[in-house]
């Protein structure tokens, strides 16, 4: 029973991220609304995201693509106070 009520705690805490994250985005209720904690019987947790209109799928496509976008930016610049190493 441990393993079970461990996984719908740990899918229910990911649910809430996904829906504080699309509502972050400016996206209202009728598009994270149906985001739902599941589980399996084995205890295994998962969140079910349901169907998003392709718009909305794009928006959320960005928003997970512009953290790795960043981190390539950051390690791309150079350091701070002299020029770019490959420059010199």
């Amino acid at each position: 029973m441990d393993t079970y009520r461990d996984g719908r705690r740990q899918a229910t805490d990911a649910a809430e991220a996904i829906r504080a994250a699309l509502a972050a985005l400016g996206l209202p209720e009728r598009v994270w609304g149906s985001v739902r904690p599941m589980v399996t019987h084995s205890g295994k947790p998962y969140v079910h995201l349901g169907m998003v209109r392709a718009d909305v799928a794009e928006r959320m496509a960005e928003a997970m693509q512009a953290p790795a976008e960043r981190a390539e930016a950051v390690q791309a610049a150079p350091p701070s106070g002299g020029p770019h190493p490959h420059t010199v």
